[in-house]
C-alpha cells in the first residue's frame, strides 16, 4: 500500500457503506475462537459489566459465565441484534465519532476482538476507554492475522505478527492511562489462525476525562 499516513486505508469511502451488509460469519477459526474465549474467562470474571467494542453477531465470551451487562458497540445493527450475549447495543462508527456513548465508570472490563486493525484513531479511542472503564479494569485487544485489506490501516498491513503486538501495545502506552500492560501469544498449536492479545488495566489515578465530539 502506498499511503501518506500510517492510518490511511485503501478504501476511504464511508465505512457505513462497507458494513451495510451483515456478515454472519466467524473471522477466525474454531481453535482461535476457543483461545479467545479462554482469555475472556481468565480476565473478565462473572458479574462484571463488559464493553464489547467493535462488536458483531458473536462476542466469544464463555457461555457458562454470567456477566452483569454486556454492551456491544459496532457497525451493523443486524449483526448486533443477532448477538445473544449482548444485553444492549449501539451502532456507531468510531472512525467518525470516537467518543463513547456511555457515562464515566460504566464498565469494569472490556475487549475488542479481531477488529483493532480498522481503527483510524486508535489512541483517541483507547483514551476514551479509560473514561468509561472503572479504575483497575482490564481491557483486552485480541487479534490475529486476518483482515479486510481494503479497510485495514496501512501501518497494520506493513507489519508482521510481532509488529502487530508492538503496535497494539503502543496504543495503550501512548494514552499514559493504562498500566500492567501485557502482550500474550495464545496461538493454538498446529495449523490454523494465530491469536495474540494485549491486556492493560486502567490506572487508578490520572485518568482521562473526555474526548471532544
Amino acid at each position: 500500500m502506498t499511503a501518506n499516513h500510517p492510518f490511511q486505508r485503501y478504501d476511504e469511502t464511508d465505512d457505513a457503506q462497507f458494513y451495510v451488509q451483515p456478515r454472519l460469519v466467524n473471522h477466525i477459526d474454531n481453535a482461535a475462537i476457543r483461545a479467545a474465549t479462554d482469555l475472556y474467562r481468565d480476565h473478565l470474571p462473572a458479574g462484571c459489566d463488559v464493553l464489547d467494542l467493535m462488536s458483531s453477531w458473536v462476542s466469544h465470551l464463555p457461555a457458562d459465565v454470567q456477566y452483569g451487562r454486556v454492551a456491544g458497540l459496532g457497525m451493523n445493527e443486524t449483526e448486533l441484534r443477532a448477538n445473544p450475549q449482548l444485553t444492549d447495543y449501539t451502532v456507531q462508527n468510531l472512525n467518525r465519532a470516537p467518543k463513547l456513548p456511555y457515562p464515566d465508570n460504566t464498565f469494569n472490563g472490556g475487549m475488542v476482538t479481531v477488529s483493532v486493525q480498522y481503527l483510524t484513531q486508535p489512541v483517541v479511542v483507547y483514551k476514551e476507554l479509560t473514561r468509561v472503564l472503572r479504575p483497575g479494569s482490564p481491557f483486552l485487544t485480541v487479534f490475529s492475522n486476518r483482515m479486510f485489506p481494503t479497510k485495514a490501516v496501512a501501518v497494520w498491513q506493513s507489519l508482521d505478527d510481532r509488529g502487530h503486538q508492538q503496535l497494539v501495545r503502543s496504543f495503550y502506552e501512548q494514552t499514559g492511562l493504562f498500566d500492567q500492560i501485557d502482550v500474550l501469544d495464545r496461538s493454538p498449536r498446529g495449523w490454523g489462525d494465530p491469536l495474540f492479545a494485549v491486556v492493560g488495566r486502567v490506572k487508578k489515578e490520572g485518568r482521562f476525562i473526555a474526548v471532544a465530539t
